[in-house]
């Protein structure tokens, strides 16, 4: 099936937005907050899934476990970009690597379990690569509003619908370390982060039933949390870019909060570096991307200077690599 020639409806959308609020949610609740049968409900996700529009996938919360949280940019020479990116990609401590201004930089989260795994990286592994001209790290140091939850222009049910769908959310629970044992698990679930118990059982070499309590209990602490990989371009949005701006740090706070409340930003953060404002912007098409500049991000006075790279290409979302 070509993804391009999937057409949406409004049970469609919803059903995206609701795995957004619970990827892990039955069917059967999905189909009563939507007031659908679950076997529609299966079928519809079956569809999404089936043509690579959707992917529930399973992310770790690195400010949940202490662990810092960086953005690396990453200049190739000419024509040598889309392969290191593809390098890259296939880390497990990598997400959103994409290619941004004109095909020779690479953008990407890097959330390492420990120091070594990111100096391993940033200071020797890119440093050595021959194509590569030159790699900046920053520090992400505050994310502003929820970036957990998908991008919102994609959200099309009600407060009441999100409410009777969180219910059921583990919370609350005592804090969680993270082990090396925890890492098939892991690695499962940023594959498929509905993958049935059974297989988690097989992956882990675990009882389905320490599959579940270790699950309900890394949600529960805030460190496991599921993200939705959703190609936006099916449902309508065709322009992406990453901004990177420049505000007075006295007045950070308020710019950054007052961003991240733009419909069209799914990602917002203070940042080190010689910006500190770091905006993952979604608009429809170059017009749209247009108007977000000169209509949202001219209206904040405080805003020194802005730095645009627009999206060529995405290699990786939040989950693994497929």
């Amino acid at each position: 099936m070509q993804m391009e020639s999937v057409t949406f409806d409004h049970l469609d959308r919803s059903l995206v937005h609701a795995l957004m609020v619970d990827g892990r949610a039955p069917f059967a609740r999905f189909g009563e907050v939507l007031g659908v049968s679950d076997r529609t409900v299966a079928r519809r996700y079956a569809r999404l899934r089936g043509a690579g529009i959707v992917r529930p996938v399973g992310a770790i919360d690195a400010a949940a476990v202490g662990s810092a949280r960086w953005v690396i940019r990453v200049r190739c020479q000419p024509g040598s970009a889309g392969e290191v990116a593809l390098a890259l990609a296939r880390r497990e401590d990598t997400q959103w690597v994409h290619l941004v201004s004109g095909g020779t930089e690479i953008t990407a989260s890097l959330h390492s379990w420990s120091p070594e795994e990111r100096d391993e990286l940033i200071l020797h592994r890119l440093q050595r690569t021959e194509p590569v001209v030159s790699v900046t790290a920053h520090s992400v140091l505050n994310v502003f509003g929820n970036d957990v939850g998908g991008f919102r222009g994609l959200h099309v049910l009600d407060d009441a619908q999100v409410a009777a769908l969180s219910t059921g959310l583990p919370r609350g629970g005592r804090p969680a370390i993270l082990t090396d044992t925890d890492r098939p698990l892991l690695r499962a679930l940023s594959h498929d982060g509905r993958t049935g118990y059974p297989a988690l059982a097989a992956a882990t070499g675990w009882s389905e039933s320490t599959v579940a309590r270790r699950i309900e209990a890394l949600r529960a602490a805030g460190v496991l949390y599921f993200d939705v990989d959703v190609d936006e371009k099916v449902m309508g949005f065709h322009t992406e870019a990453r901004l990177w701006a420049s505000v007075p740090p006295s007045h950070l706070a308020d710019t950054g909060a007052a961003i991240a409340a733009h419909p069209e930003v799914a990602f917002c953060a203070a940042t080190t570096g010689a910006t500190n404002l770091l905006a993952a912007v979604v608009c429809r098409d170059g017009p749209d991307f247009y108007r977000y500049l000169t209509e949202r991000i001219g209206a904040l006075p405080l805003v020194r200077e802005v730095e645009t790279a627009p999206l060529m290409r995405t290699v990786k979302r939040s989950g693994a690599l497929q």
